[in-house]
């Protein structure tokens, strides 16, 4: 019994740690003025609407007939989800080391928060654009909500894992940043965001697959378009792979910690 309220207690003040390191972010980042934390989502949102407005101006093809908002959106919203995460957490030790002077600040803390943040304002993003959208014409409604959530759960989670893991890392070296930054770029094609698995030749199927963020993307348009579209995901090896690189993450930020926290 003691035990449990001694976990419980260790658990209330972790949650207070990161969201105060949460509510510092947003001040950090955004500041006060002008719209202050609204930039959140309106920042994603900005974006999502630059990609989808240069594939509309430019008509853009991606192969089918699907409706290319519907197309955009759902492909370059997913994108900032598992993308922003990583990039936020790598170097986030060294600007916030003083931090860890506090008692119950740690090395996860400070990923948690950033992590928590980005996933926020993606969701948020995804969310009032479709909704917008939706409104006034321009989208029709998603087909299974459902299948949507767990697709964007996915790929959150996938986040967490890839922000811990870059985070940790680019705490040994900074070439990690650089180099993390060129995959990006280089993924950004290959992650199902401009494309369907189902257009593709089988050999290069197999091997888009093999991304862990593609049937993620796959998810989330199969609960979208519906019968629309042919999606190709595998729930066994999404859930597989979120918890290795989960894994993975957190020995490395446990090693990180031991590195960088005061003893």
């Amino acid at each position: 019994m003691n035990r449990d309220k001694t976990a419980l207690r260790a658990f209330h003040i972790q949650c207070r740690v990161v969201y105060a390191l949460l509510m510092r972010e947003i001040l950090t980042r955004y500041g006060r003025h002008n719209i202050g934390f609204l930039w959140i989502f309106f920042e994603p949102m900005l974006f999502t609407l630059g990609v989808t407005g240069l594939w509309v101006a430019t008509k853009a093809t991606h192969g089918s007939n699907l409706p290319i908002v519907e197309f955009a959106v759902t492909g370059y919203s997913t994108v900032l989800l598992w993308r922003n995460c990583a990039n936020r957490c790598a170097l986030a030790i060294e600007p916030n080391h003083s931090l860890l002077y506090h008692r119950n600040v740690r090395v996860i803390d400070l990923f948690l928060a950033r992590v928590l943040l980005e996933v926020a304002g993606a969701t948020m993003s995804f969310i009032m654009l479709t909704v917008l959208f939706v409104f006034i014409g321009i989208m029709k409604p998603p087909h299974n909500i459902t299948l949507i959530i767990f697709g964007w759960v996915y790929l959150a989670v996938l986040g967490l894992g890839l922000g811990f893991t870059v985070g940790s890392l680019s705490e040994r070296s900074e070439t990690v940043d650089r180099v993390w930054h060129t995959i990006t770029y280089l993924m950004f094609p290959l992650s199902g965001a401009l494309f369907m698995v189902e257009w593709l030749p089988p050999f290069a199927q197999k091997l888009v697959l093999l991304l862990p963020m593609v049937h993620g993307v796959e998810m989330v348009r199969s609960g979208y378009f519906g019968p629309l579209v042919k999606a190709h995901y595998d729930i066994g090896y999404m859930v597989t792979t979120s918890l290795m690189l989960l894994l993975v993450g957190l020995a490395l930020v446990r090693d990180a910690s031991m590195r960088v926290e005061p003893q």
